[in-house]
């Protein structure tokens, strides 16, 4: 599958590098490439910028953001919550209208230091943000409750089957999207919350997530609804 994953952060690039590992066509985009290659300090996770892990995987693309978009047939959005609404625009609604979107970001504001509060948050989400601004987009909200590496591996816990959420208005995306997570990741409960309004409570989990990795020094953790 030609798969675009928007965004060069941490996220983007564990999911992107897993992506590719498994055979998919991988784009990664961003705002100016030529920029992004020149960087060379590591991510703010003090992980290794573009230009150096590309190296291990060469056969993931690198282009503008709607170049990459408009080539792609998924859509991934990575990047970082209070910037994704601008570098979806500068994507293009013709490069977004019809396909699944996935959307994994959070809108942390982290403008008054830490812990980071949500910008949006009770009556409204960064998932419905998306789909109203591309209203022909299928966006589908998941992801976000765990850090990166969870993301694409969550048998590294321990425990038992830990609980994936999606939520989207397409219940035909939020199906196809749940079998991703299975397939492709590894995710065996994955727990379909219904239309994009669901978002909220899923973004709001992410207060109490920090909370946790405070509390514990520890970001290897994911929820797990027992019921």
């Amino acid at each position: 599958m030609k798969i675009a994953v928007i965004g060069t952060g941490i996220v983007g690039k564990t999911l992107a590098g897993k992506l590719a590992t498994l055979g998919h066509q991988v784009t990664l985009g961003t705002r100016d490439p030529k920029a992004t290659l020149k960087r060379t300090e590591p991510d703010l996770f003090g992980k290794p910028p573009v230009a150096v892990w590309r190296k291990d995987y060469p056969a993931v693309g690198l282009e503008p953001f709607a170049q990459a978009a408009g080539g792609a047939e998924l859509v991934i959005n990575a990047t970082l919550g209070i910037a994704c609404l601008e570098a979806l625009e500068a994507t293009g609604a013709a490069n977004l209208d019809g396909k699944l979107l996935i959307d994994v970001s959070n809108p942390l504001d982290f403008s008054q230091g830490m812990p980071p509060s949500l910008a949006i948050c009770n009556k409204d989400s960064l998932g419905e943000q998306i789909q109203r601004k591309f209203p022909l987009a299928k966006v589908v909200k998941t992801l976000n409750t765990v850090n990166a590496a969870l993301m694409i591996e969550p048998g590294q816990l321990q425990g038992g089957q830990h609980t994936m959420f999606v939520a989207g208005n397409d219940t035909e995306a939020r199906t196809e999207v749940s079998g991703y997570l299975k397939e492709w990741f590894g995710w065996q409960d994955v727990l379909d919350l219904g239309d994009i309004t669901n978002a909220r409570g899923m973004e709001m989990l992410l207060p109490l997530w920090i909370r946790i990795y405070g509390a514990t020094g520890n970001p290897m953790f994911a929820y797990r609804i027992v019921r």
